[in-house]
């Protein structure tokens, strides 16, 4: 099973039933891949689900998350400060290095960067690409 850190505005546009990415949140709902969060992602999605759906939406989706036998929380101890351009996605990438994660789904330009880092090596692939692999694997 993949190990996978989603991006905030990934986990957005996954959550619409109307959204042709929702495939994303279903599979993590039913054991599609293994969601890997840490408590600084966890506010993140808080943070900005409430500003995009109300407090009350916001908090049932991270408590879907936190309670899903499908996620996996990690403590990042050491900051790699690999994106430089946007220190606030280095969480991100903080959590997928110490989760040994498969990838970082993204659609933020920020993350280009590390393509050009051989170590340690975070593979990003957009919505688009996940969501390929996601139906292939269906």
């Amino acid at each position: 099973m993949k190990y996978v850190v989603l991006d905030t505005n990934c986990v957005v546009q996954s959550i619409s039933h109307r959204s042709r990415y929702r495939v994303v949140w279903d599979n993590f709902m039913c054991c599609g891949y293994l969601l890997c969060v840490s408590n600084e992602i966890l506010n993140e999605y808080q943070e900005i689900l409430e500003r995009v759906t109300n407090t009350i939406v916001a908090k049932n989706i991270v408590e879907a998350i936190v309670n899903s036998p499908y996620t996996r929380f990690y403590s990042p101890h050491f900051k790699f400060n690999l994106v430089k351009s946007d220190y606030d996605d280095n969480k991100f990438v903080d959590c997928a290095i110490i989760a040994n994660a498969d990838y970082i789904v993204s659609e933020d330009a920020h993350f280009e960067i590390l393509k050009t880092i051989p170590f340690p090596k975070v593979k990003v692939v957009g919505l688009d690409e996940f969501l390929t692999e996601l139906l292939r694997v269906l």
